[in-house]
């Protein structure tokens, strides 16, 4: 298929907010598409290409859009092989390769289609395409269940991939799709509550479990063979070999385990988040090591626990964990609940999470089963610009523009983000000159005083609540915004909603 329907059809998602006309568009172009070419174009429209980053920055993409070509000639699997060869270019030499591969095919390309191409590299895909809209129009391109292909995509962790199998593939074999020990799944997500008591009024008898100020983990292990994945499941397990030894001694041949690692002090207290976190980008050991502590169990020695009650998950991952176990008691009683949490922020954590104790696991989605709570109200934004600092902070990017999630589109584009505020409190000298860097290299415009950047980089903000304000589009604003650190291990789409901080009006 030409690149050009592609785009036409990016276009057309692009200009409506009707949930229905995304899901039939998209559904219309997912019925023309080669088999070779359903993955690529799935990774395109919701901005997440197979090929993940390839090194391509703003400025890489300016310098090299030229004059357009008059005609549409170009096809998804020539954008995909482009892709292909960013991405394998690599050591010296590889700036101009990329930049000479990045001229060739713009040459080639119309100016929507160098557009298009843009957004890609970027990151910029604003199209409102979530995956939740483009899983149900691959359910109606493929005449299969909703269901069927949400469980297969969250199991295979790979949208793309489950549209190919919807597509070409039978009913049986998308049905098929399930836990395979060595390939990540979507980790279940928690809502929010203001207090563990509050919590437990949702989700009834409850296993009320420290929230450990550490880093998301999925830990998969085949006999001796252990591999470590992120919450966006990046693979890290060259980096966190101690993780690995611990569990290659649990008792078990075949488990798959999640759960979070951190590094402690002297004192057994957690360490900042940011050497955490410094862990993850190393590919040597370094001085500080990261332990692990699990809090549930998909899979034990070719037992599937996905559908499993969490009381039934939690005996297996006793026997399994042991010791490694996140600290937790299963209570009903509200006082239990708060003392639990009086316990974990007295540990140096940072408060609970509260888990249905009759509830599956849910790969992927956020409901009202699991529900963390926090002392004070901290909520994952996403930047969307910064602007350059005066005095001591003159040359650096410092106050940054905050936006939440808009999934539904109720106060601008679906899928967008709507800003709610700015705040250049709690940035330290390190983060600073950090974001300087960084900011920079995910720019996509700019004016005398401000970058704007790809809406990709997650930062956890603590604010004392949110007031009305009619400055920006979602009718409120943060108030006493401060940086608690950023969030390497979150993606852009699994930041704080619009409507989440508008609840807080209502408290």
């Amino acid at each position: 298929m030409l690149l050009d329907a592609l785009v036409n059809t990016a276009d057309a998602v692009a200009s409506t907010r009707s949930r229905l006309a995304k899901v039939d568009a998209l559904a219309g172009l997912l019925t023309k598409l080669e088999p070779d070419e359903i993955a690529p174009a799935v990774g395109f429209v919701v901005g997440k290409p197979r090929q993940g980053r390839v090194g391509v920055g703003w400025r890489g993409v300016a310098a090299a859009m030229g004059e357009p070509a008059t005609a549409s000639s170009l096809t998804i699997a020539d954008l995909d092989a482009l892709l292909d060869r960013l991405a394998a270019a690599s050591g010296a030499g590889s700036a101009g390769d990329r930049s000479r591969e990045l001229g060739d095919f713009t040459a080639r390309a119309t100016g929507r289609e160098q557009e298009f191409l843009g957004r890609v590299l970027l990151g910029e895909m604003r199209t409102g395409a979530l995956e939740g809209v483009l899983t149900d129009a691959i359910a109606r391109a493929s005449d299969r269940s909703g269901d069927a292909v949400r469980r297969a995509a969250m199991l295979s962790g790979d949208l793309g991939e489950t549209a190919r199998l919807a597509l070409t593939g039978t009913a049986e074999e998308l049905d098929a799709v399930g836990l395979v020990v060595g390939r990540p799944v979507l980790p279940m997500l928690a809502a929010t509550a203001a207090s563990a008591s509050a919590a437990l009024a949702v989700t009834g008898e409850a296993s009320v479990e420290y929230k450990l100020d550490g880093a998301r983990i999925q830990v998969h292990r085949a006999g001796d063979e252990v591999r470590v994945f992120t919450r966006n499941l990046a693979d890290i397990t060259h980096r966190v070999p101690e993780v690995v030894e611990v569990v290659r001694r649990l008792p078990v041949r075949d488990v798959i385990l999640d759960g979070e690692t951190l590094s402690l002090d002297e004192d057994g207290a957690p360490r900042p988040f940011q050497e955490t976190m410094s862990r993850f980008g190393a590919d040597a050991a370094r001085e500080t090591l990261l332990h692990p502590w699990f809090f549930d169990v998909l899979h034990v020695d070719g037992r599937d626990l996905l559908d499993e009650p969490l009381g039934v998950r939690l005996v297996e991952l006793e026997r399994v964990a042991g010791e490694h176990r996140i600290p937790g008691e299963v209570t009903a009683d509200p006082e239990v609940a708060e003392r639990v949490s009086r316990d974990a922020l007295a540990a140096g954590q940072e408060g609970v999470v509260v888990k249905a104790i009759d509830s599956p696991y849910a790969a992927g989605r956020r409901g009202s089963s699991w529900i963390k709570v926090k002392p004070v109200h901290t909520y994952d934004l996403v930047v969307l610009a910064c602007e350059w600092g005066s005095g001591r902070r003159r040359g650096w990017l410092s106050n940054l523009h905050l936006g939440a999630l808009d999934p539904t589109g109720e106060f601008g584009d679906p899928g967008g983000f709507v800003m709610v505020g700015k705040t250049f409190k709690g940035l330290t000298d390190e983060l600073l000159r950090w974001q300087t860097e960084y900011f920079q290299q995910i720019e996509v415009r700019r004016t005398a005083n401000t970058v704007w950047v790809a809406p990709t980089t997650v930062v956890e903000i603590a604010i004392d609540g949110v007031q009305r304000s009619s400055r920006y589009p979602g009718g409120i604003a943060l108030r006493f915004a401060r940086v608690k650190r950023y969030r390497d291990d979150k993606p852009a789409e699994d930041a704080d909603t619009i409507q989440t901080l508008r609840s807080l009006l209502r408290e």
